[in-house]
């Protein structure tokens, strides 16, 4: 399994950004049909998509669109136009706006139907999760038990304020009604979604910094999500994918720390022993997973 640090967005009826978005350092790619292709430009964006999953080089990465949301009238055949035309080149699909489980059983069926017609194998289409209203949060835990096709949680900042009628001024960073409350005001949402996905075994995605500019906002809300438990975040330009993919990767310090901590922990296995102690510090089983927690993001970004 890859590591997904960096998930760049891209405008799926934009394909000379598609190609270069490919052509980045980001870990994962999509293709957005929903807020970046206007409501006029959404029926065509979907031969757009179509080329680039058949045509274009993804290097790897698996391929994936993000659909308009199931309160919409152009998401069930986004699936299904996409889905015909190019499902044997289709790994995964982004579902915005969840708010119940109904909703991804919903996907569920369509991608099943549209397997069975195309001769795919069962589950071959994969889906991701979008949480960003209040709905969403509560049925967090449901939703991920909805279908095993599901592998991934992402949280969406700017939605899941106006959901709650939070004043906002700048998506993914801090504004000045961040002062008026003694603690992170996204707290509760972002650790309830990593909760959520991490029960159920899939991977969580924190959202997008809007000012693509502000390289300082950006690394303190990728340093917040890590430390939440997040894998990954979104970025909306590729100037943001070098920042993320920093954050987001463990340090040669927690490196040397983990691989410090497995080998005493072997060699007090090899020696009959139960006690463990790293640089003058007892090391218990949480500690033994965390290191292993670190070896694997290694292993998984080829680092």
């Amino acid at each position: 399994m890859r590591a997904v640090r960096s998930v760049l967005a891209v405008p799926a009826n934009n394909l000379k950004m598609v190609e270069k978005a490919l052509a980045s350092e980001a870990d994962a790619v999509f293709l957005d049909l929903e807020d970046a292709v206007a409501p006029d430009n959404k029926t065509n964006a979907r031969k757009d998509i179509v080329r680039a999953l058949t045509e274009f080089d993804w290097r790897g990465r698996p391929t994936t669109f993000r659909a308009n949301a199931l309160d919409t009238s152009w998401w069930y055949r986004d699936l299904i136009e996409v889905g015909e035309e190019a499902g044997s080149s289709l790994d995964t699909v982004l579902i915005p706006k969840v708010r119940r489980p109904a909703d991804i059983h919903a996907v569920d069926t369509l991608l099943a139907g549209l397997e069975m017609s195309g001769g795919l194998e069962p589950g071959k289409v994969r889906i991701e999760a979008q949480i960003e209203n209040a709905e969403g949060l509560v049925n967090a835990d449901a939703i991920t038990g909805a279908t095993r096709r599901l592998t991934a949680l992402h949280f969406g900042p700017g939605d899941f304020a106006a959901s709650l009628r939070m004043p906002l001024r700048s998506i993914g960073t801090m504004d000045e009604w961040d002062g008026a409350y003694p603690g992170h005001r996204f707290h509760y949402a972002m650790q309830r979604i990593v909760a959520a996905a991490r029960a159920a075994g899939i991977r969580a995605l924190d959202g997008p910094v809007a000012d693509y500019g502000d390289e300082e906002g950006l690394r303190e809300s990728c340093k917040i999500a890590r430390s939440l438990g997040f894998d990954g975040k979104w970025c909306i330009h590729p100037v943001q994918i070098q920042t993320v993919n920093e954050v987001f990767s463990p340090s040669d310090e927690e490196v040397e720390w983990a691989q410090k901590v497995i080998d005493a922990y072997e060699e007090a296995n090899a020696a009959g022993s139960g006690a463990i102690t790293v640089d003058d510090q007892m090391v218990d089983a949480a500690s033994i997973r965390m290191a292993r927690n670190t070896l694997d993001v290694i292993g998984e970004s080829g680092r």
